[in-house]
Formats: C-alpha cells, sequence, structure tokens
C-alpha cells in the first residue's frame, strides 16, 4: 500500500489548462473522493496519476517514489473505469485472471487470487459466464475483481457506478464500502455525484476549474464549506442562496432580504461578521435549516410566515417552496406538517446553521 503526493501539478491541452497547479496530499489506506461538475479536472487528474496523461508540469509521488516517467503497467496500480472493458469472449475467471497471466504469475497463485476476490464480491457462482450473460452490477463486479487480483499500491476508480440504475447504484455504494474495509490499500475515486463521494469517501476534494475547492472530510465539506461553490455543490437538495444586506441593529447584526424582512444574525457570530457590517452579501441556509414551525427557546431559531408556492412529497420528508423576500427557496418539512398550494404556512428558520458569503470573492466568511 502506499501514499500519493501531486505537488503543483499542471496539465495544459494546447491553451486550455485542464488541471491548474493542485496540491494535494493522500494518505496510505485513504479513500479519497474527487468530486465535481462535467470539466473540472478530476477525471484528469485520475489519468495522471495512472500515467496514462502525460503531466505539463509538477510532480506525481505513490509511495516514496516520484512517477512522473514510470510507464502506467510499473506504478503497481489498478484502475476500474465507467465502461467495464471485459473481453467478451473470455469468461469471468479468465476477465480477472488475465493480467496476472501476462505478467507470469504462476497458475496456483492466480486460481488463489481470483478465488479470493470472487468471494470478496460474492461472484464465485459467475467464474464461468461469460460477460453477456451477466447484469451490470455483475460486470461492474467482475471489473473490480480484476483489479482486486493485482493486489496494487492504488485503486483508482473512475466514476465506476454512473452505468447504472439509481437502486444498483446504491448497492453498489456500499459493496465499495466493504470491499475496501477487506482490502485495505489507498483509493482515489472519481465522481460528479456529491452524494457517491460524501457516503463512500474519507475525504473529499472538491474540484472547479482546474482547481481545488476545498478538501476535507464529509461532515467538514456540510458543515464549513469555504467557498461558495462548494456550498452549492455540497448537499442535496442544494444550499438556498439569497441576495442580501447585513445590517446593524440595537442588539448586533441582522440580515435583511428585503425592505420588511430582516432575521437576526446568532450573537456568538456577531464579531465574526462585523467587518461585513453594510455590506452586501450572500446568505445561504439549507433545506432542512428551514423548517415546519417548531416550539423552540433559542433565539437562534426565527419563526416566518410564507405562502406555499410548490409541494414535493418526498415521502419521509416534504420540500416545501415558497419566497423568502424576492428569492424562491426550498424547506424540508414534516409531511404531515405542510400547508395546501397557495396557503400560508409557518416556518422556523435556523439561522445558526446559516453561511454568510461575500459575493466579490466567494469566500464564506
Amino acid at each position: 500500500m502506499a501514499s500519493i503526493k501531486l505537488t503543483n501539478l499542471w496539465k495544459h491541452y494546447g491553451d486550455v489548462q485542464a488541471v491548474r497547479g493542485i496540491n494535494l496530499d493522500i494518505g496510505h489506506n485513504e479513500f479519497v473522493a474527487l468530486v465535481g461538475p462535467s470539466g473540472c479536472g478530476k477525471t484528469t487528474t485520475l489519468r495522471m496519476i495512472a500515467g496514462l496523461e502525460d503531466i505539463t508540469g509538477g510532480e506525481i509521488e505513490i509511495g516514496e517514489n516520484v512517477v512522473n516517467e514510470v510507464p502506467p503497467k510499473d506504478r503497481d496500480i489498478a484502475m476500474v473505469f465507467q465502461n467495464y472493458a471485459l473481453y467478451p469472449h473470455m469468461s469471468v475467471y479468465q476477465n480477472m485472471s488475465f493480467g496476472l497471466k501476462i505478467r507470469k504469475t504462476p497458475k496456483e497463485e492466480i486460481d488463489k487470487r481470483v478465488q479470493m476476490a470472487a468471494e470478496i464480491l460474492n461472484i464465485s457462482e459467475l467464474l464461468e459466464r461469460r460477460p453477456a450473460q451477466l447484469s451490470g452490477g455483475q460486470r461492474q463486479r467482475v471489473a473490480m475483481g480484476r483489479a482486486i487480483v493485482r493486489d496494487p499500491v492504488v485503486f483508482l476508480f473512475d466514476e465506476p457506478l454512473s452505468n447504472l440504475d439509481a437502486k444498483l447504484r446504491v448497492q453498489m455504494r456500499t459493496e465499495i464500502k466493504k470491499i475496501h474495509q477487506r482490502v485495505q490499500t489507498t483509493v482515489v475515486y472519481v465522481t460528479h455525484d456529491q452524494v457517491e463521494a460524501m457516503t463512500l469517501a474519507d475525504r473529499i476534494v472538491v474540484m472547479n476549474e482546474g482547481v481545488i475547492e476545498q478538501v476535507g472530510t464529509p461532515n467538514e465539506m456540510y458543515s464549513s464549506p469555504k467557498t461558495h461553490f462548494v456550498a452549492s455543490f455540497i448537499g442535496s437538495p442544494s444550499m438556498n442562496f439569497m441576495n442580501c444586506q447585513l445590517a446593524k441593529t440595537a442588539g448586533g447584526l441582522a440580515v435583511r432580504l428585503s425592505d420588511d424582512l430582516s432575521l437576526p444574525v446568532p450573537e456568538d457570530r456577531t464579531a465574526r461578521y462585523a467587518p461585513y457590517a453594510d455590506k452586501e452579501m450572500t446568505f445561504g441556509i439549507r433545506p432542512e435549516h428551514v423548517t415546519e414551525k417548531r416550539p423552540h427557546a433559542n433565539g437562534a431559531q426565527q419563526d416566518i410566515d410564507a405562502n406555499v408556492n410548490v409541494l414535493e412529497p418526498m415521502g419521509v420528508d416534504t420540500m416545501v417552496f415558497f419566497n423568502l423576500g424576492p428569492t424562491e427557496i426550498c424547506a424540508r418539512a414534516e409531511p404531515t406538517s405542510v400547508s395546501e398550494v397557495g396557503e400560508t404556512m409557518g416556518f422556523t428558520v435556523s439561522m445558526d446553521k446559516m453561511h454568510l458569503i461575500d459575493p466579490s470573492t466567494g469566500a464564506v466568511v
């Protein structure tokens, strides 16, 4: 097993800067997810680690070795792609063992590794089948098994679940997490799905336009985003954002959303936000922190009334859309407590969960 270190890593395609001077340390046996929208540089970064893309500048270390000039076959990594890339004329056993045969691994060792990987992945009964006889989830397990038998120091996953249906994606997320717990190795996992990143990774790397916006644990990303982009990307449904002015009041500060609507800033944040008083800012609050009106004795909980625009029943809760000031936002409410569309409903806003963003920099203050 090995750590990975990226130092001032760049990748240009002509005039296009796909990856722009990123720095990242990935620990031994750590599961790290690279997440971001299409074109953010996450797959390019993964392919540079794999050696499938030449780097324009910087350094890649795997273990204690700089691998900039090391060919992919000598980096001791295994990669699982979005496309399963299985040989259709070979059985599952032959697909999983093919790489080991090329490396002239002894037959007994090959059989031992294939049987072990098949047991881990629960595909032992499929070893004699061809890929055409397998479901999508089974094919993905075979692709993972082909990587596991190599016993690499690093696993690289490039959006491995994106071809699966929603139910199977949830099932395979659980399987991948179990596999990482059993096969302790370093994992770099690329996805555009922030739910996958949140549920699987020890740490998440959010990328945007070729740079790293933030690195942290799933809880850090959710609770303490550092930029507007991270705050909007992490969380489902997405965080609500409203233009506001941070106004001085007799009791401290308030978020002024319109001429007739202001929400007081919690006392413990007054000093932190004081330098931004009287400035135009962006107020952010997650849907789960705007709920049906609830009893509270905390000054950080503020009650408001608003007319319901749209209801989206989700089973365990209902998404309620309404206008807060001039902006339509989303609340997450208990289904039996919601009002009908067009009716007035009471809401409680948890201001101790608010985020204040400087629109000139995009930074959360």
